[in-house]
């Protein structure tokens, strides 16, 4: 089997049963924030597209690049479709022209034309989209192979039910906002980033343990920022400003690998996949790794990494300057658009509304002075009123959450109809944020789920309990079975420290004795301490 780095999660494979090509991102996206790292302009994408399969693990933008898709892969391609709760991946495909699809069931091997075996497994929680993540197995006899790219999956001997993996294609850095948009004190911005990234590492580790293989691939992540004004998100080292960064890239993640490895005695081996970077493996052995451009050129995007960025901020200067100048013009009846969208979806969101529970204030800002409401700043305070099910002017209340927002972002979301959020304007780390207390999951879900097919999908979710009834035995604790947050099999990935289980899935914290979740409002735990006879 040999495979060819495509960058970020993206990668093609070719094998005794055909080509498939993975993820093929190269486009800025999140408006105009995220750009794949190392830059993956120059590969012949036209030659990628030319595949007998395509896999598009989940709808998010880093993963589904339209642009791309559209003008260079075949439609000819045989689509390897996930088992997702709703057709929305399949309908976006459709709509660029694709007309063949391999239907999968989450977990079950199917063998395709040609003997080549796969697998999807699929996610399909809150926290997965919630339409659903995924991830890829693939043998051809010569190798057996796992793309995990930033799926997690709950139950890892299902997924190892494939048979033994020779290679592990893995996330090891995060997607997400936290620390780095919060109004928070420089220093404490620095820790929370530090620990973000130590957590995300932890859990890159973690699967790779699980899993197994003696090869692993660094893969989806991280990101760069090339647009002038969020530059700093860019990882450039631990000091200052760039040390409030959560972004580790791949050179630091194989030192990360090595340096644990050596210190257990691990027989696993990391490889460092570049745009372009091919490599062949036959059984257990990595053979032929080659990159585009000789090893001093390597070093120097890792070593070097600030003036190798700013050398490709200059070449995607144009495009990132279309991306933005495409975006929509601020409109003074917005609060408007925003009730007769929004309010019929709190309406059938008990379960979330409950959760959040209050108000949450987003200012708009540089909407036009005859909006109603507006300050002389051009700032519009709204309140989204979870209580109350509706969206208003804010009117001085208190708000656990508040949301600074350029309302041209907004008003692109309203006018495009993005049903997700999160995973636009949220990602898109164009935006400043404060909060209150503990992290709300139920109020990103919401912002996840902005159609009604989505909204009563995860209300439907929450409503089946998490716990299954069962029990298990962690250091002392009798303790249910599943994680209350997305279900995680807490004999794999449960952590007891005294009185607190934590979660090494997504690093969520409970108290056993009182079963109350230290990380999020509600996701109580059932847990009672063990007596000694």
């Amino acid at each position: 089997m040999r495979v060819t780095g495509t960058g970020h999660a993206g990668m093609r494979f070719e094998t005794t049963g055909g080509s498939v090509l993975c993820d093929p991102w190269t486009n800025p996206t999140f408006f105009a924030s995220w750009v794949p790292f190392p830059d993956n302009t120059a590969l012949d994408w036209a030659a990628l597209g030319q595949c007998d399969y395509l896999y598009v693990s989940h709808l998010h933008r880093d993963h589904f690049d339209a642009e791309n898709l559209a003008e260079n892969v075949s439609k000819d391609a045989r689509v390897l479709l996930p088992d997702f709760p709703t057709d929305e991946l399949e309908n976006e495909l459709r709509d660029l022209g694709f007309r063949h699809f391999v239907r999968t069931r989450t977990s079950e091997p199917v063998e395709l034309d040609g003997g080549l075996r796969i697998m999807i497994t699929s996610l399909k929680g809150p926290g997965d989209g919630p339409i659903g993540d995924s991830a890829l197995s693939l043998d051809d006899g010569t190798a057996r192979v796992v793309n995990q790219n930033d799926a997690h999956p709950l139950d890892i001997p299902e997924l190892l039910g494939f048979g033994a993996y020779d290679a592990h294609f893995t996330q090891f850095s995060g997607a997400i906002w936290w620390p780095m948009v919060y109004e928070l004190p420089e220093a404490a911005k620095r820790e929370f980033a530090r620990r973000k990234r130590i957590g995300q590492e932890d859990r890159a580790m973690r699967y790779i343990r699980e899993v197994g293989a003696p090869n692993i691939f660094p893969t989806a992540g991280p990101p760069c920022f090339l647009d002038d004004e969020l530059f700093r998100w860019n990882g450039l080292g631990y000091d200052g400003v760039e040390g409030q960064s959560i972004f580790t890239d791949q050179w630091e993640f194989l030192g990360r690998m090595r340096e644990l490895g050596n210190s257990a005695g691990s027989q696993q081996q990391g490889h460092l996949l570049l745009p372009g970077t091919t490599a062949e493996i036959e059984g257990p052995v990595v053979r032929n790794l080659t990159h585009p451009m000789a090893d001093a050129e390597v070093e120097r995007i890792f070593i070097d990494k600030e003036n190798y960025l700013r050398e490709f901020a200059e070449r995607a200067r144009p495009t990132i300057a279309a991306q933005k100048a495409a975006w929509s013009a601020p409109q003074p009846d917005i609060l408007r658009q925003l009730k007769e969208w929004i309010e019929p979806l709190m309406k059938r969101a008990d379960h979330m509304c409950d959760g959040i529970g209050g108000v949450v204030r987003m200012d708009l800002t540089g909407m036009p002075a005859d909006t109603p409401g507006v300050d002389e700043e051009g700032t519009l305070a709204l309140a989204f009123d979870f209580a109350g099910r509706e969206i208003r002017t804010y009117d001085g209340e208190q708000a656990r959450y508040r949301w600074t927002i350029p309302a041209t972002l907004v008003q692109t979301n309203v006018d495009t109809g993005e049903v997700d959020w999160s995973n636009s304007l949220f990602l898109s780390v164009r935006f400043a944020a404060t909060r209150v207390g503990q992290y709300n999951e139920y109020l990103y879900t919401f912002f996840k789920c902005l159609s009604e097919e989505r909204m009563d999908y995860v209300e439907n979710w929450y409503d089946a309990a998490n716990d299954d009834g069962r029990d298990i035995e962690l250091d002392g604790w009798k303790v249910q079975a599943r994680c209350p947050h997305l279900s995680a099999d807490l004999s794999k990935f449960g952590a007891v420290d005294g009185d607190v289980l934590t979660c090494t899935l997504h690093n969520w914290k409970f108290n056993l004795a009182t079963g109350r979740c230290l990380t999020s409002a509600g996701h109580e735990i059932r847990a009672e301490k063990l007596t000694s006879d």
